[in-house]
């Protein structure tokens, strides 16, 4: 028996192949080779076609299929970029391109909301202000794009379309409509009062169905296509960070998952929900929530990160690898002799109550700093964004002593992922495993093939594991102090 895992990033579309008895990965494919692009027609926008996801999933499902029968599937599941906005017609079809998760056009339309409706209510019943989520670019659309508005029948998240493409089936999931900022904390419903004030008619609104657990079925339109048996349950659907934590088996209070693509997070478990006051931390259910034993997730985003590091190396390294970036960047000394990045500039960062400060560089020295000093304050930055960012976290009640993570991405830096341990003072731990895998087993305990949490994660393995560095304490905490300093004047001229 096998179980399919698809993620939907917004830089490539992974599918793979889980031996449900083994826990093993048999196939994966990731699409394209190069990054899927993200059109930006004005400053601050972020658009994707649906159809360039589904096209890729299709792809690469036929190319696991070349080597793997795809008839012992017995489970579907389901990762995507978070916030994303798709709309549909009755027809099924996109009426436009999705706002994604980094455009930042209705961060105004989130906060004129956030004052309306009343920061108290907002903060006891989302744990949140609208901000520049889901409900506030629908209500963007609605504004700006009446015509496509009033032919929607139905709005949700890239994960649902791709949902819908594999079995005619609309719906979402509880946690998806918590990271819409369309659940009510409070009542553990729908929180019809934001949609109400958006003017967004409560139909346009797909029935939420349990992030872990049968959702839908394949169609027969899927079994011609893909080869996938017609009635295959779709029993896992999840944002992308969520996901990344039910992959790495955080599940439990005071648990905390990483991940740093491109954009970096901080994900930490708690059975209390709790909101940060200035909403820079954002809560949602997650994956195992249930009303008699509630578990909320609680997430720090930092835009600019792993983008910073593709833009390192298309500008500033073209000739290297990532390795061979890592392995000069090492070179220079902890705290990078004075040099500093801010990282911010992939858009409005929610951690900076919504500012775009944009990458600023700080205290380069041209008879003194080399290529290797500015690779290191590049990674240095965004681990100490992540420290910015953990210490609003430490706040709320949660204390990172093991960040768990995929051996993937930033964290394949030594410079990256040992700053980051030093300055939270937290073991690193490095898994086996990453979005797609997460699904997959996601679907294959949702559709009841693992009878236990301990089964479905036996295939799940620690490879590498990283303590704070004493002798680096002192250089980084200097460092980042000034680096920090560095970004409150900047907040300040904003």
């Amino acid at each position: 028996m096998t179980s399919l895992g698809i993620d939907i990033g917004s830089s490539s579309v992974k599918v793979s192949l889980l031996n449900i008895q083994s826990g093993k990965c048999l196939a994966a494919v990731t699409l394209p080779s190069s990054e899927m692009p993200i059109e930006a027609a004005h400053p601050g926008w972020a658009e994707q076609d649906p159809d360039m996801w589904w096209t890729y999933v299709c792809d690469a499902i036929a190319r696991i299929a070349a080597t793997n029968p795809l008839k012992e599937i017995k489970s579907v599941g389901i990762t995507y970029q978070m916030h994303g906005l798709v709309c549909i017609d009755k027809n099924g079809k996109p009426l436009r391109k999705s706002i994604i998760w980094c455009d930042s056009r209705a961060v105004e339309t989130g906060e004129k909301a956030f004052r309306e409706i009343g920061p108290e209510k907002c903060l006891t019943h989302l744990l949140n202000s609208p901000g520049n989520f889901t409900a506030s670019k629908m209500a963007w659309v609605k504004q700006n794009e009446p015509e496509i508005f009033a032919r929607t029948y139905k709005f949700f998240l890239p994960g649902d379309y791709i949902a819908y493409k594999l079995s005619g089936e609309i719906c979402t999931t509880g946690s998806g409509l918590s990271e819409q900022i369309l659940w009510d904390f409070t009542t553990d419903t729908p929180a019809e009062f934001v949609s109400d004030y958006y003017g967004i008619p409560s139909s346009y609104l797909p029935v939420h169905k349990p992030s872990l657990g049968i959702q839908s079925y394949t169609s027969r339109e899927t079994e011609i296509r893909l080869g996938i048996p017609q009635g295959t349950p779709i029993s896992y659907r999840a944002g992308d960070q969520p996901n990344n934590a039910f992959s790495l088996n955080v599940m439990d209070s005071g648990e905390i998952a990483a991940t740093a693509g491109t954009s970096g997070v901080v994900y930490g478990i708690t059975d209390t929900p709790r909101a940060d006051k200035q909403s820079r931390v954002n809560p949602f259910l997650h994956v195992n929530h249930s009303s008699g034993n509630p578990r909320y997730g609680v997430l720090l985003c930092i835009n600019g990160t792993g983008i910073l590091n593709a833009w390192m190396r298309k500008n500033v390294s073209p000739e290297l690898s990532y390795a061979q970036m890592n392995e000069l960047m090492a070179l220079a000394p902890a705290g990078s002799d004075g040099l500093s990045i801010l990282p911010f500039g992939n858009g409005a960062e929610r951690i900076l109550e919504n500012r775009f400060t944009g990458v600023q560089i700080n205290g380069l020295d041209l008879n003194r700093h080399s290529r290797s000093h500015f690779l290191r304050a590049a990674h240095e930055g965004i681990a100490f964004s992540f420290r910015y960012g953990v210490d609003i976290m430490k706040d709320m009640g949660l204390v990172p002593k093991v960040i768990r993570a995929g051996e993937a991405n930033m964290f394949l830096s030594p410079v990256f992922r040992n700053t980051l341990a030093t300055l939270c003072d937290a073991s690193i731990e490095l898994y086996n495993t990453d979005g797609s895998l997460g699904a997959a087993r996601g679907a294959a305990w949702g559709a009841g093939h693992y009878e236990s949490r301990e089964a479905c994660f036996a295939g799940l393995k620690c490879i590498r594991s990283e303590e704070p560095r004493t002798s680096w304490r002192g250089p980084l905490e200097m460092a980042y102090q000034n680096w920090k300093n560095k970004l409150e004047k900047a907040i300040s001229n904003i």
